[in-house]
């Protein structure tokens, strides 16, 4: 099967779900063709088999106050579907990638692919309900041959806030179990953390849903218990606050800000403890790479996470905003190595059973025929 990507490529989680996607698609035989304006985040070792990148360029013009980000990509993404007989198109995200995989079908002289949306979260939570998108967002959502959502939490959020009526699948994110995995090297924790410190790590790309200075207060509050250390992986628009924090709290020579990378398997099998204070979460990416790490993981009790994160078995649920409680849970689980070791063996054991590649990707070659199917009856 020959198959576009249409993604963000930046570290947010809906560029990462869709490049390990493609990247197992591509290994079980198909062509994958991710098409974005810059090489995905984590498609860092070019030359892998049946992975191809078409790079959608835009031109600054000054009638126009941006970009026209959307029709550069459906011109680009209709050039690869004549170029490459693409059977599939597969949107990660509702606008604008869904919307350019239409506008590419219906400008495409060559066959008419089948259009999979993937819903992700704030492509429906917050983008797709401001009054300046919603029609398009619910037409892209229309359009397509076959709409999947990560989470049942979205799911609903679409139906109900949304008002659409459509079927939407749900197919949970998946992790590759096999490079997530628990036992981190002893040198690369020795360089973050001496052998009686515990080591407590956040990745995300530092947005203000994320929390990223409630992370901050978290730890400080852990240190007063305790001697430790917090890595903290990623970068954005919240990272000089969190900055400022650390070092008012007196804390900033136990704060590593690490910055962006896209292999955080390593960093992760090295933590005690994964950290998630987020007020929005459609599901939860990084606390399922950290549970398959055997990390458990102290989260918000919001949105998809309760999906992902068992409370009380691979990690603690609290109220959103409420750093005192999820800094006692945090205290719980690091002063209790009996407690530590069995969170962690539940949190490796889900991940593997339940989000494992091996069991997700299935559901999505299936939504693949389901949509070819569609796009047939329709005529496309």
């Amino acid at each position: 099967m020959n198959i576009a990507v249409l993604l963000h490529s930046g570290a947010g989680g809906s560029g990462v779900v869709a490049t390990e996607l493609g990247l197992c698609l591509a290994q079980a035989g198909h062509n994958v063709h991710f098409v974005a304006n810059s090489i995905p985040f984590r498609l860092s070792e070019p030359g892998q088999r049946n992975v191809y990148y078409h790079q959608v360029e835009t031109m600054a013009y000054p009638l126009f106050d941006a970009p026209l980000t959307t029709l550069a990509e459906a011109s680009k993404l209709a050039e690869v579907i004549e170029a490459d007989d693409i059977d599939v198109i597969h949107a990660h995200y509702a606008i604008p990638h869904a919307t350019a995989a239409i506008l590419a079908r219906d400008m495409s002289q060559h066959k008419k692919p089948a259009i999979v949306t993937t819903l992700h979260g704030t492509d429906v939570t917050l983008v797709g309900l401001d009054p300046a998108y919603l029609r398009t967002t619910q037409y892209a959502i229309a359009q397509s041959d076959v709409v999947t959502a990560v989470s049942d939490y979205l799911a609903n959020y679409t139906h109900n806030e949304m008002g659409v009526k459509r079927d939407i699948q749900v197919i949970p994110n998946a992790v590759d179990h096999e490079r997530f995995k628990p036992g981190g090297s002893a040198s690369l924790r020795q360089r973050y953390a001496h052998p009686d410190e515990k080591l407590l790590i956040h990745v995300s790309n530092f947005r203000p849903v994320k929390r990223i200075e409630d992370v901050i207060r978290i730890f400080a509050n852990v240190t007063r218990s305790m001697s430790a250390r917090l890595l903290m992986i990623g970068d954005g628009p919240e990272r000089g606050k969190a900055m400022s924090l650390a070092n008012e709290l007196n804390i900033s020579g136990r704060v590593s800000f690490l910055g962006s990378f896209p292999r955080v398997e390593d960093v992760l099998a090295i933590a005690d403890l994964f950290l998630l204070p987020s007020i929005k979460e459609s599901f939860g990416l990084a606390a399922l790479e950290a549970m398959s790490c055997g990390v458990p993981v102290i989260a918000s009790r919001t949105g998809g996470v309760p999906e992902v994160v068992i409370d009380n078995k691979t990690g603690y649920l609290l109220p959103e905003k409420d750093t005192t409680a999820m800094s006692n849970a945090a205290i719980k689980l690091l002063t209790n190595p009996e407690l530590h070791k069995q969170f962690s063996q539940a949190a490796r054991e889900r991940a593997v059973t339940v989000f494992s590649e091996h069991n997700v990707t299935p559901s999505y070659y299936r939504a693949y025929e389901r949509a070819l199917r569609n796009a047939s009856s329709r005529g496309t």
